[in-house]
């Protein structure tokens, strides 16, 4: 049974939540604050964090960069569900390192989709376990990526890309197929949402990122 953390200020919001993945079935922790939830990671690591933005304590964007930063949480899928609804917040979000941005109000149903994919896909393990390329490697199983022999620290999100145009090099792939890739139907995304995630993770890759072409009006390959 699949561990969800839901870190929300709002009691309503965060039982109504709560109660609705309790009936799929999932195990659910809720926590009203962000210090409460930070203590929670040092002895138990969940499968997927709902975090709010605006807590009364901590900005949820510190949680989301302490977790990106961390060895043991880094690879957690982080959704966002907030008030915040400008692009520059969703965007900021996403750099950040958070795999989906969901702007209050939301439909229940549609939270719980996305959950679901974002489950569904960080479960799946394909046959070839490992992609290299020259210094280049990334375990398929245990979600690490390594650059010339050094850690790269890379969201859900950034290694899905990797791992989708890095499975079929000189593919080019349609920015719908590569949100399809990691997020299925379920996900509504915003125009920005796979350039924000190609940048960022061009960037963690160094001198790599180049093996990542854009091709202008379709998408993305990858060109050992």
């Amino acid at each position: 049974m699949e561990k969800i953390h839901i870190v929300e200020d709002e009691p309503d919001i965060a039982d109504l939540v709560a109660h609705n993945l309790k009936k799929e079935r999932y195990n659910v922790a809720v926590f009203y604050d962000g210090s409460s939830f930070m203590n929670s990671l040092e002895s138990e690591k969940p499968d997927l964090v709902i975090l709010d933005l605006m807590l009364p304590d901590i900005d949820g964007l510190d949680i989301c960069k302490y977790m990106r930063s961390d060895n043991q949480s880094k690879s957690i899928p982080i959704i966002i569900l907030t008030a915040k609804s400008n692009e520059l917040d969703i965007v900021l979000g996403l750099e950040l390192g958070a795999d989906d941005y969901i702007v209050k109000p939301f439909g229940v149903r549609e939270l719980i989709a996305r959950i679901k994919a974002v489950l569904r896909r960080s479960d799946q393990t394909p046959d070839n376990k490992q992609l290299k390329f020259n210094g280049l490697v990334a375990d398929l199983e245990s979600f690490e990526v390594k650059a010339d022999g050094e850690a790269v620290n890379l969201t859900y999100a950034e290694f899905k890309i990797l791992e989708t145009l890095g499975s079929r090099p000189g593919k080019v792939y349609t920015r719908a197929q590569i949100i399809d890739s990691i997020w299925g139907d379920d996900r509504i995304v915003i125009s920005k949402t796979i350039d924000v995630h190609v940048a960022h993770l061009r960037k963690k890759l160094g001198k790599y990122g180049d093996l990542i072409k854009t091709i202008r009006g379709v998408g993305y390959k990858f060109e050992p």
